[in-house]
Parts: C-alpha cells; sequence; structure tokens
C-alpha cells in the first residue's frame, strides 16, 4: 500500500498549504497528515476534489495548538478502530473541521455596531438570520451524523441563536469567510456550509 505523508507542521496561524502541495494526495492509497486542521482540512479537500474519500484511509498527527487538539479530541484521534465521519463542505470547493465564521468584511471597524451586516440565512428550513448581524458561527457536531452547530449573533452580550441541522445556507452584504482559522481570499455575498450525506471520509488512529 502506498502511503503519503504530508509533514505541514510548519504551517503558521492563518495559512493553508497550497492546492498542488497536497495534490498527490488523490493517488495515494493512504495519507497520514501531521499539522494543523487546516492541513488536515487541505488533504481531504484534494481527497473530496478527486472522489476519493471513501478510498483513502486518513491519519492525522495534529499539531498542539487549541484547535488542533480540540478537534483531535472530539475525532477520538488515536482511540478505537478506523471509521466513517461525515465530510463538511462548502459551495467553493473547501471542507470545514472544526471551526467556520462569517463577519463584517472589514472586521477591524469600531465599535460593535459599525462591525454588523446584513444577512438572511437559513439552517436547514429554519430561518436564522434575517436583518443586521455581528458574525454567524459554524461548528460541525461530531458526536452526531451530519449535523452543524450554528450560532447567529445579532449584537454583542445579546442571546445569540442557536440552531443544528445539516446544512446553513447564507446571502449577504460583502462579508468575510474564515474556514478552521484561514480567511478566504475575498469578501463574498453568498455562502454555503452542508454535511454531504453522500460523502464519508475514512479517519485512521
Amino acid at each position: 500500500m502506498s502511503l503519503v505523508e504530508f509533514d505541514l507542521r510548519g504551517l503558521g496561524p492563518g495559512q493553508t498549504p497550497a492546492r498542488e502541495a497536497v495534490a498527490p494526495a488523490r493517488e495515494a492509497d493512504a495519507v497520514l497528515v501531521k499539522g494543523p486542521v487546516p492541513a488536515l482540512a487541505a488533504v481531504l479537500a484534494a481527497l473530496d476534489k478527486g472522489g476519493r474519500t471513501a478510498q483513502v484511509p486518513v491519519s492525522w498527527k495534529p499539531a498542539d495548538d487549541t484547535a488542533s487538539t480540540g478537534l483531535a479530541r472530539a475525532l477520538g484521534v488515536g482511540t478505537g478502530v478506523e471509521r466513517e465521519l461525515s465530510l463538511v463542505r462548502d459551495d467553493h470547493g473547501g471542507v470545514l473541521l472544526h471551526h467556520g465564521r462569517l463577519e463584517a468584511a472589514d472586521p477591524g471597524r469600531r465599535g460593535p455596531l459599525a462591525r454588523r451586516f446584513g444577512a438572511q440565512a437559513h439552517n436547514d428550513a429554519a430561518k436564522v438570520a434575517d436583518g443586521q448581524i455581528t458574525r454567524i458561527d459554524v461548528r460541525p457536531d461530531w458526536r452526531e451524523v451530519d449535523t452543524l452547530g450554528v450560532v447567529v449573533m445579532t449584537l454583542p452580550l445579546r442571546p445569540a441563536r442557536r440552531t443544528t441541522g445539516r446544512a446553513v445556507q447564507i446571502a449577504c452584504d460583502p462579508a468575510r469567510v474564515v474556514r478552521d482559522g484561514v480567511p478566504y481570499p475575498r469578501p463574498v455575498s453568498r455562502w454555503t456550509w452542508f454535511a454531504d450525506y453522500r460523502v464519508r471520509w475514512r479517519l485512521r488512529p
């Protein structure tokens, strides 16, 4: 069996590997990823693009940052047996493993009201945003199958709206998306995250 190793421990905060750096995953029989959450996400995105998530088992040696240790704990990395897991995708070719956020395109603006933006969002059939909001946070729920947790904050210090479902669809004023700590390179006005029930990936302890 051809095992391909990706040593991506040198990635800095907010960085993701270049597509060509993880492209060999599509030809592998198995892969080992060393590095933070964006490294694992990039390899899974490459496997997804090649239609091979179900064929190629993935092992992960996480970095020691907070996001990586939290995700490793949620996934049970290093424990149990090989298993199939949900794959959370977006409509821009990416994969979400730990935490996605949609916020004002210029989050550095001063004052909480200045950082609000207009958005409409649905979590499955439920409308979860319709007007000015501060941000939307999305996290895969690894305790469930094909499930996302969605939190919509309309104003700081106000109670947030929390829902769960398979997909969240957003139409908004130009906004910034951050996927697993990595900012998307340009503002967006539409974005969808969805747990695709047709696709699974294989985690090998």
